[in-house]
């Protein structure tokens, strides 16, 4: 049993743990730092109503990239190196000297229209909300009292777009531009195809993605009628140099980036059945199993298919943009709850199985199934590598892994491996292909010559 002083002294020693200060925990024992957080959380329990959340999430369509698939990839890919668009990198010290060039954009769309330019800050402060609503990670600074700092710059953002767009459309059908001075740093025609690639990579960039809902009141503002969604939609991918895909006419894109994945991915079939594997031998094993490889000739991520020994595929063209294009397409599929599948992710882990060193890259371009602009075939590889941090193995279901399976099921019967090993050794070269005729005909000469010799001394008599 316990001494009773030391129970005693126990007992002191709780009530003390309890006490704050000389007062009761219950009655106010806590520090300033606590309260200000207690305070803090009380008026975000309201956002954490269930209902309010999923109203919140399924708002969010732009988002930061967490630093975990950051370091793992390329940290600049998926962030603005030339011009900002949008809040998540706006103001940044290297991004800076283009705020001028989109500033004169709004300048030059206003006087064209004959608005005033209060009439596209009002368009997009009705929609305030709804654009602050996109961004996942919206700092404070552009929300409360400083809404009008988001909508000045989603106004000048979305200007800038529009003039890209209008430039794009004038060169494409070789007319004269006089809104712009033949040697304008940005909006010249010698300019714009100086900058375009830049450019280009950072209107796809996940972390700076504009609302397309900006550009269609905009429009409105400037045309006096709302465009269609169809007709934003036609906009955007013809500056993207992407294709208009079925069902694209119905709905908004949400920015640019959704519409070059939606335009990239297609029309996603259905396998004829469910059969699945998730291995993919590489190419030169598969060229070993006597598989044939075809150009698809189709710039979709879903030509691929296989049949009667043949791997049709779509042409993959590696340039220095390559990396940064997919690295911000699969990123988005994993950020973007409504991507559909992760087909990319899919599409890249089938790729870099097929492609495991060199060999497979040469094989591959030599079918005319790979174009290399970046260099060696090795460098090939190692932006694979960099790329298939993020793919995933295709699922069950999916159209790539029907093929896995048809792919493995050739690659698994001898007598096709059998067959493969003749037509490479005998059938490849016209010159040991005559020697294997010659060789064969002079064993049948000796075979007959000897017949011949043979029977007729078994013949007499």
């Amino acid at each position: 049993m316990e001494d009773g002083s030391v129970k005693i002294q126990k007992d002191k020693m709780l009530e003390d743990s309890i006490r704050g200060n000389g007062k009761l925990v219950g009655e106010c024992s806590v520090d300033t730092n606590t309260r200000s957080w207690v305070v803090k959380m009380e008026k975000l329990l309201e956002r954490a109503n269930p209902t309010v959340e999923m109203a919140r999430w399924k708002q969010q369509s732009i988002y930061q990239v967490p630093m975990v698939i950051k370091k793992q990839t390329n940290e600049d890919a998926y962030q603005p190196q030339f011009v900002s668009l949008g809040p998540l990198h706006h103001g940044e010290t290297h991004l800076q000297p283009m705020e001028k060039h989109k500033r004169r954009a709004v300048l030059h769309m206003a006087n064209r229209a004959g608005k005033p330019i209060q009439e596209f800050v009002a368009a997009i402060s009705e929609v305030a909300g709804e654009l602050q609503g996109a961004y996942g990670e919206l700092d404070d600074k552009w929300r409360g009292g400083n809404t009008g700092l988001f909508v000045e710059m989603m106004v000048t953002d979305g200007c800038f777009l529009l003039e890209l767009i209008r430039k794009y459309e004038i060169l494409r059908e070789g007319k004269e531009d006089y809104d712009y001075a033949p040697d304008d740093p940005i909006f010249s025609r010698r300019s714009f195809f100086t900058w375009w690639s830049k450019i280009r990579n950072d209107m796809i960039a996940v972390e700076n993605q504009q609302p397309l809902v900006v550009l269609q009141r905009l429009l409105t503002v400037q045309r006096g009628t709302s465009p269609r969604a169809g007709d934003i939609n036609r906009m955007v991918l013809s500056l993207l140099n992407r294709r208009f895909e079925e069902g694209m006419d119905s709905q908004l894109g949400l920015h640019f980036l959704d519409l070059y994945h939606s335009s990239y991915c297609g029309v996603h079939p259905q396998p004829p059945h469910l059969d699945y594997e998730p291995r993919t031998p590489c190419a030169v094993e598969l060229s070993e199993a006597g598989i044939q490889f075809k150009n698809s000739e189709v710039d979709n991520i879903h030509a691929i298919d296989f049949e009667n020994g043949v791997l049709s595929m779509p042409p993959l063209k590696f340039h220095n943009e390559t990396e940064t294009l997919y690295l911000n397409l699969m990123a988005f599929e994993w950020l973007h709850p409504d991507a559909r599948d992760k087909v990319v992710c899919s599409y890249m882990s089938f790729m870099d199985k097929v492609i495991e060193s060199e060999r497979d890259v040469a094989l591959l371009r030599s079918n005319g199934l790979l174009e290399n602009m970046i260099g060696s075939d090795r460098k090939v590889v190692k932006t694979f590598n960099i790329l298939t941090k993020l793919a995933r193995t295709p699922g069950r279901g999916s159209r790539l892994g029907h093929v896995n399976r048809m792919v493995n099921d050739h690659c698994r019967k001898k007598r096709n491996k059998w067959r493969a090993i003749f037509m490479n050794t005998y059938l490849s070269n016209p010159w040991v292909f005559i020697s294997m005729v010659a060789a064969v005909i002079l064993l049948v000469a000796t075979l007959l010559q000897t017949v011949y010799t043979i029977v007729p001394f078994y013949t007499k008599g």
